[in-house]
């Protein structure tokens, strides 16, 4: 997908809408092109409007998509169904499959196989649509997604009564669990705490986000991570979201020393290692979520992928089993579980892309 980024001079003084600035700094743009593809615009971190005025030191960033297909078709792709009825489909995404269709992917995605599976017509593109409105109309039934390369647990809804019935838990995360295991490169500082900063994208690589100090730019994320088992230089790990950041899972382990084995961007690498190669060692493993139809929250769960069962049988035949300390030899803030038990809690200082003690 296309894309611009720019600083403006610190000698700028015109008084320019973004749009009129844009144009006349990109190549091959125009403002009703990019009214008609923008896809995503940024200024300073934060989402911005065409109409907004820049000032100097502002920085700029936006993706267009210069060629949306006319329909989503539905395809014939064999799905993982763990749980159906009337108003839901419950699914183990595998690996490799991107959740709906956007630029690059405009095929192939959970949502074309769901087409299928329902029966339903193709969705096509209205000319008069803005790409946003066009995308936001081709994600039917879907209430959180999964990233390409994490494999497990979605829910889907097959109306639209039930679709904001279970967006309104994803939205609060009140009454809603989601748990993923995953297996990392480096042990963690404890083997039981929390993480908090807020997420934001890191403005050198776009296609990464980074934590920051909570009175930073972003989001705020908070993850609960517990260390199952450390073999060699690796650790299976269980966690727990409670926001639903983008990677942040990815970036809250990497935050705290121990990234996600085979993630090409926030690992180190699998070059030279025992596991050469590997994939994104991610899976959604339960969800706890209420139904329209239940009184109690059901519990979803997507079994162990083979990926999963070779790494850690390797792991024990290589390693000998361990864990990290129980408790911090450091001074730390503590937050509060459910159950009352006081954890660690890792939180950013400004300036710093990991935690630091």
């Amino acid at each position: 997908m296309p894309f611009f980024n720019q600083k403006i001079p610190s000698d700028f003084t015109d008084s320019l809408r973004l749009d009129k600035y844009i144009a006349q700094s990109c190549p091959d743009m125009n403002r009703s092109k990019l009214k008609s593809g923008v896809c995503e615009l940024l200024v300073n971190g934060k989402k911005a409007k065409l109409s907004s005025k820049v000032s100097a030191g502002d920085e700029i960033y936006f993706q267009w998509e210069d060629n949306i297909p006319d329909d989503i078709i539905p395809q014939n792709i064999p799905l993982n169904i763990i749980y159906e009825d009337e108003n839901v489909t419950v699914v183990n995404k595998k690996q490799g499959m991107v959740t709906h269709p956007a630029a690059g992917n405009w095929d192939g995605t959970l949502v074309n196989a769901l087409l299928y599976h329902w029966g339903r017509e193709k969705i096509s593109n209205e000319e008069k649509e803005s790409p946003s409105r066009t995308l936001e109309t081709r994600r039917p039934g879907i209430v959180h997604r999964l990233d390409k390369d994490t494999s497990g647990v979605i829910i889907t809804a097959k109306n639209r009564n039930t679709e904001e019935y279970l967006a309104s838990q994803f939205k609060n995360h009140k009454n809603l669990s989601k748990i993923y295991i995953c297996i990392c490169q480096g042990h963690p500082p404890v083997r039981e705490g929390f993480i908090k900063t807020n997420i934001t994208r890191d403005t050198r690589e776009r296609k990464r986000f980074k934590a920051c100090e909570l009175e930073g730019s972003g989001k705020t994320a908070l993850t609960k991570f517990k260390c199952i088992a450390c073999f060699g230089p690796y650790s299976l790990m269980k966690v727990k979201i409670f926001t639903g950041r983008t990677h942040q899972i990815r970036v809250h382990l990497k935050f705290i020393g121990c990234p996600i084995l085979g993630d090409s961007i926030y690992s180190k690498g699998t070059k030279g290692t025992s596991f050469e190669g590997a994939s994104l060692m991610l899976h959604a493993y339960k969800l706890k979520i209420s139904l329209p139809t239940s009184k109690e929250p059901v519990i979803f769960r997507a079994s162990v992928p083979v990926r999963f069962k070779k790494v850690i049988k390797k792991l024990h035949e290589t390693f000998s089993k361990s864990l990290p300390p129980e408790k911090p030899a450091f001074k730390i803030e503590t937050l509060k579980t459910k159950k009352g038990h006081l954890l660690p809690l890792f939180k950013a200082k400004k300036g710093y892309g990991q935690w630091q003690k």
